[in-house]
């Protein structure tokens, strides 16, 4: 089988060159897009991120040799949720190899985060089953790049943080506000505002409220720490 261009210069960004290459047009196939055999890539999905989780659990023990499991599980969890497989998927321009219905296409399908961090899951699972763990944890070490040094902050809860910045002061817990929602009920954008009693607020815009929410904390606590608050 002799993949597409846009799959081998996929191929290429992977790092990985497959000698099953089925496997991986399986792996950008979406379930909007797939045949009467269900020939999508959930199942690879569910594979991936049980490869993924355990390439980020030996990187996070060999990284931090003196790390606790308290401390080991928020960076675990912030190196392997979907936001941070979506993220990678982004920087490899995983997007525009996926093979999407045209409902998912015309509603903006190659840039969702739930969608674009299954297929990140599924590719995984690909090359794992094609080339075996060591080509799986060599293609995720590279790809994770230095989020796996810097994750102790990332890690960081951005809403726990900031909560605990405002009663450190003795402020009352931020407010979140929903300033805005639109898009279709299938793929919704939300603007929410965290807000001090100080004043001082930062907007972010994303798919979800939680998602919006964590990033606005997120920001506002950065702002906070450059002014020295």
């Amino acid at each position: 089988m002799k993949l597409a261009a846009d799959l081998q210069a996929l191929c290429t960004r992977l790092g990985h060159r497959f000698e099953r290459p089925e496997l991986l047009v399986r792996a950008v196939t979406h379930s909007s897009r797939a045949g009467i055999n269900r020939d999508d890539n959930q199942r690879l999905e569910f594979l991936g991120d049980r490869v993924l989780g355990l390439v980020m659990a030996q990187a996070l023990l060999a990284e931090d040799r003196g790390a606790s499991e308290g401390q080991l599980a928020p960076r675990f969890n912030a190196l392997v949720r979907k936001e941070t497989c979506a993220e990678v998927a982004l920087e490899i321009d995983l997007g525009a190899s996926l093979k999407l219905g045209r409902s998912e296409m015309m509603s903006g399908g190659r840039r969702k985060t739930a969608l674009l961090g299954d297929a990140m899951e599924a590719v995984i699972a690909a090359v794992y089953l094609d080339g075996g763990f060591d080509a799986a944890q060599k293609m995720v070490l590279r790809l994770w790049g230095k989020r796996i040094g810097s994750v102790k902050e990332d890690a960081r809860d951005a809403k726990t943080a900031l909560q605990e910045w405002a009663q450190a002061r003795g402020m009352p817990p931020p407010a979140y506000v929903e300033v805005s929602r639109d898009g279709p009920d299938h793929a919704p954008s939300f603007v929410i505002s965290a807000r001090l009693e100080n004043g001082r607020s930062f907007e972010a815009r994303a798919g979800s409220k939680r998602q919006a929410e964590q990033v606005a904390a997120k920001a506002l606590l950065a702002q906070l720490e450059q002014d020295g608050s």
